[in-house]
């Protein structure tokens, strides 16, 4: 009966106060979680701080007219949004696993430290995950893959995991800005509408400098390590035990070259990266059978064998060597180890996701820019909105997409080229987001790496000077490209 529906509801523009409520209960939980569990915050607690804050958002939400129906299909969007993420961040823990079991991660660790120097091993880090992430356009496939076996060798070469990690992510986000085939420089380009060269262009004003500053750092770090005669002792006794155990040699690199194959082929990222970890498994069949055997247990040769591949992709890979350093490092993987940060992402970006179809973003960000009276300010402003979603949202796409779209039509009207923007919010959203541990990319990045986001953090010395440089541009004008009225093309 027409009687019996619901009367419908009015839905009211959220007030400041509601909008600042959900950050505030953020800050408060985060903060409470991290006092009282330290790095061990990330493995549960920080989580369900998140969820309880989506669970605020809703409840405004609904005190300003929104259905629950609403608010339940904004969750369903938020989970449809990461779906790509998920399927990724599985495949690199059964990738992790099934590299280990197949001898690629213990030949990479193997060749790096015959090849590579403690002096300049975090800059050589750097550059080389800067060239193989600008060829596949990917920072996560990157991190999870070449990234992997270079913190593993600083662990044996006696160098620092958490300065390592910090050197992965700084090359590898450089590649993902300057490559033509990366998301989210596509993403940039398209969201202000200019040409994709002409941005990728633009951004290397910032990037090379940013990542030439990075370098410098990286080299200095370095010489600390000069004459630790202890750790290239270690160094050794390592590597002879990973050759007694492991058959090293070039074959077993194939899990990689098929990998950047794929990547190259532009197969989808998590396609691409389950393809690799699949074949390892069946390679490490061949090459590892004593490895396989010990790992899965003597159940006769067909099942020992399904049974070892089953395992490492599903719960990880484990060895029990005698060698402490080499367990650590191969011991790990698998999709259930990375459970937790599918947790983390869930939370962040469901809370993003809500604030935003709640209507509780705009008044944070609308007197940012009602108060962005001049050039630097503007810059400050997008900054602040890039940044402030990566912590708030948790993703790193809503911190490019929402300021593309709300600083638009002010960069138009102040006469600043689209250029100027689209730079801008890469800069600022694209780079910083690893820095949030519960943001999807600085979840991924710890769990890949196997390093706390709050221990590579002061170590991603691109990620910090890209967006420095940036606002910096933007107070002095150096680089800072207008449109004349009448005029398409920009001119510095």
């Amino acid at each position: 009966m027409e009687g019996d529906e619901p009367r419908a509801r009015t839905e009211r523009t959220p007030s400041v106060i509601d909008a600042v409520v959900p950050v505030v209960v953020l800050a408060v939980l985060i903060a409470g979680a991290i006092a009282l569990f330290g790095l061990d915050a990330l493995d549960g607690p920080v989580q369900a701080a998140l969820v309880l804050c989506c669970m605020v958002a809703a409840l405004i939400g609904m005190k300003n007219g929104h259905r629950w129906s609403a608010v339940q299909e904004a969750g369903q969007r938020s989970l449809a949004s990461i779906s790509s993420a998920v399927f990724i961040l599985l495949a690199v823990g059964a990738l992790i696993a099934t590299w280990s079991m197949a001898g690629t991660i213990p030949t990479l660790v193997s060749y790096g430290i015959q090849v590579l120097s403690p002096t300049w091993y975090y800059a050589a880090t750097a550059i080389i995950c800067g060239v193989v992430a600008m060829s596949i356009g990917s920072s996560w496939t990157t991190a999870g893959t070449i990234g992997v076996g270079l913190t593993g060798i600083a662990v044996v070469l006696g160098v620092s995991p958490a300065i390592t990690a910090g050197a992965v992510i700084s090359g590898a986000y450089l590649g993902d800005k300057l490559s033509p085939l990366s998301e989210t420089t596509v993403l940039s380009a398209q969201l202000v509408k200019i040409d994709l060269y002409e941005h990728i262009k633009r951004q290397a004003w910032t990037s090379l400098p940013a990542f030439g500053i990075a370098l410098a750092v990286f080299l200095v770090l370095g010489l600390v390590h000069v004459g630790d005669r202890s750790a290239t002792a270690d160094a050794d006794v390592d590597l002879r035990a990973l050759d007694q155990i492991f058959n090293i040699g070039p074959l077993t690199l194939l899990p990689l070259v098929l990998l950047v194959f794929l990547s190259v082929r532009r197969a989808p990222a998590s396609l691409s990266i389950a393809g690799s970890a699949l074949f390892a498994g069946l390679l490490a069949l061949v090459l590892q059978p004593d490895i396989v055997r010990d790992f899965a247990g003597d159940r006769g040769p067909v099942r020992t064998q399904v049974e070892a591949i089953w395992r490492a992709i599903a719960t990880g890979f484990s060895i029990d060597s005698g060698n402490a350093d080499v367990d650590q490092l191969l011991s790990r993987g698998g999709m259930a180890g990375m459970l937790l940060t599918l947790w983390l992402i869930i939370g962040a970006v469901t809370f993003g996701t809500l604030l935003e179809e709640l209507g509780l973003t705009a008044p944070l960000i609308d007197p940012l820019v009602r108060s962005a009276r001049t050039t630097g300010r503007l810059f400050l402003a997008v900054f602040a909105t890039a940044f402030g979603l990566n912590i708030v949202a948790g993703d790193q796409y809503l911190a490019l997409v929402l300021p593309g779209r709300v600083f638009r039509a002010e960069f138009a009207r102040r006469g600043l080229a689209p250029s100027n923007l689209s730079r801008l919010v890469s800069d600022c959203g694209t780079v910083t987001s690893p820095l949030v541990p519960w943001n999807s990319c600085g979840a991924f990045m710890s769990a890949a790496l196997g390093v706390s986001t709050l221990l590579y953090l002061p170590f991603c010395v691109f990620c910090i000077a890209s967006p420095v440089l940036s606002l910096l541009y933007g107070f002095t004008g150096f680089k800072v490209e207008r449109v004349p009225a009448g005029q398409d093309e920009p001119v510095s």
